[in-house]
């Protein structure tokens, strides 16, 4: 498992976890987490999932860093009926969100 598991994430990411799904990184947005497993693409906060969608139902990942603001990551799901998620991603969490982006690029890639 990454690094990701830190006690702030934990509680939040372990209740969403599958049955021996594995955790390939988290990174916290101002608001959420955004969970990369195995299997699916999380966006979640404690009190509710926003996202939870497999990765060939994902449309577009957009990262935008501008000066003197967080990053903006937006996730646009290829059905209407998903919502897209737009996070505000603090720069302490930049190295999180780039290895989170990674794993989506590469599961996008495959299918």
């Amino acid at each position: 498992m990454s690094e990701a598991r830190e006690p702030d994430f934990e509680p939040t990411i372990l209740r969403l976890l599958q049955s021996e799904e594995k955790l390939q990184m988290a990174a916290r947005a101002r608001d959420a987490i955004l969970a990369v497993t195995d299997r699916r693409l999380v966006v979640a906060d404690d009190q509710r999932v926003a996202l939870d969608i497999p990765y060939d139902s994902v449309r577009r990942v957009q990262f935008d860093i501008e000066r003197a603001r967080p990053a903006t990551l937006v996730i646009v799901p290829e059905s209407p009926s998903d919502e897209p998620q737009i996070l505000a991603i603090p720069p302490e969490e930049y190295d999180r969100a780039a290895s989170a982006l990674a794993v989506i690029g590469q599961r996008l890639s495959e299918h």
